[in-house]
């Protein structure tokens, strides 16, 4: 016996190969099998098996259809997280980790040590200026 989605594909196919040259333009070629349409998509070759629910067609991927995109954009999320990175070492900058570009707390903790030792240096040249022009800083405690 037949499987019915082979069966379905080709008839597919030779309805499609014998339709208008105006219908051949167009990407998706759709038949009805039954309580079911069959859908061909003229530039991949996909099928999908779509149902009428609730007055609108609803078209579901098969399984390897399923996988297939499931690894497309596994793989396209791969390349975009080498690009971000490839992106952030040529800007000097650590990549995104998900959290918004937000530093890591460590991160944020050594920041906040350089401006701590950056502000204590400049207060005390500050102060050494006001003792070389003879004035004295005023008391703030």
């Amino acid at each position: 016996m037949m499987n019915p989605r082979i069966a379905a594909a080709g008839l597919a196919l030779a309805i499609g190969a014998a339709a208008p040259a105006s219908a051949q333009e167009m990407r998706f070629d759709l038949q009805r099998d039954g309580d079911r349409y069959v859908r061909l998509d003229r530039q991949t070759g996909a099928i999908s098996v779509c149902r009428d629910e609730e007055g609108g067609l609803v078209c579901r991927m098969s399984a390897d259809e399923r996988q297939a995109w499931d690894t497309e954009v596994a793989d396209l999320r791969t390349r975009v997280e080498a690009l971000e990175k490839r992106l952030a070492d040529l800007e000097g900058r650590p990549a995104a980790t998900g959290n918004d570009g937000l530093p890591s707390d460590e991160e944020f903790e050594k920041t906040l040590g350089f401006m701590e030792k950056f502000m204590r240096r400049f207060m005390g040249i500050a102060k050494d200026l006001e003792k070389e022009n003879g004035r004295t800083p005023p008391d703030r405690t």
